[in-house]
């Protein structure tokens, strides 16, 4: 099925997700950052057609978020390695691991994030930039900035926002 493309709409979220919405796309990232990085790894891990991630990873290698690094020449093969724009995207990946951990892993976290620094298990968590203190959706509120603009998908949010 042709998915309708997200890129032209005036939101974030939609343009994201038009790079790392797609079904498998996270799962994707994730074997990557954990150090999975061959196509045929990534592929018998995550138990996905190969026609199903090669359309992923050509989306991702398309966007700047993983770059092919050949390892073979003959046949050519490569390993897939996460790009800066990736390893930003694979933090906002981990909050949604976050939020499994709690409402959706009733037998606890299936893996744990150390962080390096400090030598402690983290939890993602979303903090505002200026007092660092997590967000809750209950306590924000959402403004116009400086690229809104009416369209697709952002009709009734730009009046909201008014």
């Amino acid at each position: 099925m042709q998915r309708t493309p997200l890129n032209d709409m005036a939101c974030s979220i939609a343009r994201t997700l038009d790079v790392a919405g797609e079904w498998w796309t996270p799962l994707i990232l994730r074997d990557i950052y954990v150090g999975i990085r061959r196509f045929e790894q990534i592929r018998t891990d995550l138990g996905i057609s190969r026609r199903i991630l090669t359309a992923r990873l050509e989306t991702l290698v398309d966007a700047g978020v993983v770059e092919r690094e050949p390892y073979q020449e003959n046949p050519p093969r490569f390993d897939y390695v996460l790009t800066e724009k990736g390893r930003e995207l694979v933090v906002a990946i981990l909050a949604l691991m976050a939020w499994g951990d709690k409402w959706a892993a009733p037998d606890g976290p299936p893996a744990l994030i150390h962080h390096r620094s400090c030598g402690h298990i983290a939890r993602p968590e979303v903090v505002c930039s200026y007092c660092a203190q997590p967000l809750d959706a209950e306590d924000l509120q959402i403004r116009e900035g400086p690229g809104a603009r009416r369209g697709p998908g952002t009709r009734h949010i730009a009046r909201a926002l008014q």
